[in-house]
């Protein structure tokens, strides 16, 4: 009953530790990319609270790559933690083998590995998707923001700007190019209307409406003719104009299932399944099913460092530096395995490969320590 406590105690302090880094990795890396989610906010005119939203649900994509390493990192200081204040031994005088501690590594691996599978199969590609879905039908809340002076935006579809100053909602010397039949009703012919420009010196934003002032509005006609109307002032409602976000999800926003399906055929979404799409599949799938089984063999090499030795290649960095070299190689191969066929099959049967010879190892290497007491 005392060693199940022990044991439980084990498990509880390594997950305690694992959740920290990962959330604390996952809040950096979100920090940092919370920059360019910001930019992306503004330039499209969505509101903070959509940015919020969008930031959280960008959380899923981002914890899931962090597991793990955070697991490596979690199980690394336990052991080393426990080896330096000597608890270990007392559990080795006890009678406690050490091939039961592997074991209890190797299970918490297990129980990483199940997370990593329900993230990378399950809730990842649902929240991504999600949030593509909540620009796509947002529309924007006001033009304002997508404003930047003396630069060109083409964040709406169709329809260009350029804004020379702006100050609060004034703005002056502004230039607008629609190809996207958003200002179509400003020509006296809307059939024949091919595209529009509008110039103006002044401005007023008032949220989805533009009130202009002092300009001219040049009509395109398909038959190359130029119409030019002046006017003092116009009023114009943007309330139609829609942003440029992706509204097809990318391969990392869609469901596994539908993977499966695009893969093998039995999709009926062909527009989504071209070829392009499916080369991008299997390394996909790859990435969310079969790198977890990698996850176990970090809880092997960790075990590593229960091993009395004086030896280089077993020092506590060399153990690290392995367990790291082989999520590098994780994150490099995975990508390969849709190119070419070898790769892929050595991708899958590695980890089963390894999982085998460093449990013999260590195995072996234990039974030599009892005997040679």
């Amino acid at each position: 009953m005392l060693q199940n406590k022990i044991y439980q105690n084990f498990l509880y302090e390594i997950f305690k530790t694992f959740i920290i880094i990962l959330f604390g990795l996952s809040i950096i890396a979100l920090t940092v990319r919370s920059v360019s989610f910001l930019d992306l906010i503004v330039d499209n005119g969505y509101s903070v609270v959509t940015y919020f939203k969008y930031s959280i649900l960008n959380l899923f994509g981002i914890a899931p790559k962090f597991i793990p390493l955070s697991f490596l990192i979690s199980l690394t200081i336990f052991i080393l933690r426990h080896n330096q204040d000597s608890e270990f031994v007392i559990l080795w005088t006890s009678g406690v083998k050490k091939m039961v501690l592997v074991n209890l590594f190797f299970f918490s691996s297990i129980i990483i590995l199940i997370l990593y599978l329900i993230f990378s199969t399950f809730f990842t590609p649902y929240a991504l998707n999600k949030s593509r879905l909540l620009l796509s039908e947002n529309n924007f809340n006001s033009f304002l923001p997508t404003i930047k002076t003396q630069q060109f935006s083409d964040s709406f579809k169709g329809f260009t700007f350029l804004v020379e100053k702006k100050f609060n909602n004034e703005i002056k010397n502004i230039f607008l190019h629609d190809k996207g039949n958003n200002l179509k009703n400003l020509s006296s012919n809307i059939s024949e209307t091919k595209e529009i420009v509008v110039v103006a010196e002044n401005g007023i934003i008032d949220e989805k409406k533009l009130f202009l002032f002092n300009g001219q509005i040049v009509s395109q006609k398909k038959n190359e003719e130029n119409e030019i109307i002046s006017f003092e002032q116009l009023n114009i409602d943007l309330g139609n104009l829609t942003t440029t976000t992706i509204k097809k999800p990318k391969i990392q926003e869609t469901s596994t299932l539908k993977l499966f399906d695009c893969l093998s055929n039995k999709s009926n979404l062909d527009e989504d399944c071209n070829q392009n799409f499916k080369k991008e599949i299997i390394p996909t799938l790859n990435r969310r099913i079969i790198t977890p089984l990698y996850i176990p063999i970090l809880s092997l090499i960790c075990s590593l460092l229960l091993i009395k030795s004086q030896k280089f290649y077993l020092n506590n960095f060399s153990i690290f530096s392995y367990s790291f070299v082989l999520l590098l190689f994780t994150e490099l191969a995975v990508r390969y395995t849709g190119i070419y066929n070898f790769i892929m099959i050595l991708f899958a049967i590695i980890p089963i490969i390894l999982l085998i010879i460093i449990y013999l190892y260590l195995n072996f290497k234990f039974k030599n320590e009892a005997y040679s007491k």
